[in-house]
């Protein structure tokens, strides 16, 4: 799914104030920021929950746009941010509600999709990550830009983006594989 013909003008004017364009704009980016929630959070209720709270963010953080990349590169920057951070918040809230019930090490085959598991323990293991690594390859791997879309939208040099996005694969794959990582030792 695509964003609509006339986002970008659409966001211009929003950023610039205009409550009448903020309010059609996130009428025009939910269904978008929903499906990039929904490629992060495997159950739907929690994407939701997401695609809430980065509406609330693309509401209240709209001014700050400046439109130094495009609209859809900064929508996807601030979704999967939300999305992470709705992530965290969910877990934290049910180990407190859970209390003495131990989180399992790997969800349940029996009752978690294959792929549900491998976004839980992605998002895990995201979480172990420093944050600018984190957030390079998830807008690569998870939400799918280019690495010049994601070196425009970070201020970074593209060969920057592309160290931290292997980088960050490194580590991930030793997390998610439970070999040794030596990733503590570089930060």
């Amino acid at each position: 799914m695509a964003l609509p013909d006339g986002i970008e003008e659409l966001a211009g004017a929003a950023s610039r104030g205009d409550p009448a364009a903020r309010d059609a704009l996130l009428a025009a980016v939910r269904p978008e920021v929903l499906r990039l929630c929904a490629r992060l959070l495997p159950h739907r209720e929690d994407a939701e929950e997401a695609c809430q709270d980065a509406l609330l963010a693309l509401a209240q953080g709209i001014g700050r746009f400046e439109g130094r990349s495009s609209f859809r590169t900064w929508l996807h920057r601030l979704t999967a941010n939300r999305a992470r951070s709705t992530y965290r918040v969910l877990r934290r809230r049910w180990l407190v509600e859970a209390g003495d019930v131990p989180l399992p090490e790997r969800p349940d085959p029996r009752r978690t999709s294959v792929v549900a598991g491998t976004r839980l323990d992605l998002l895990d293991a995201l979480d172990a990550v420093r944050p600018e690594l984190a957030e390079a390859v998830t807008l690569r791997d998870v939400l799918g830009l280019g690495y010049r879309e994601i070196a425009e939208l970070l201020g970074l040099p593209e060969g920057t983006v592309k160290s931290r996005i292997h980088e960050a694969r490194r580590q991930l794959r030793a997390r998610l594989s439970g070999e040794p990582s030596t990733a503590e030792g570089r930060q």
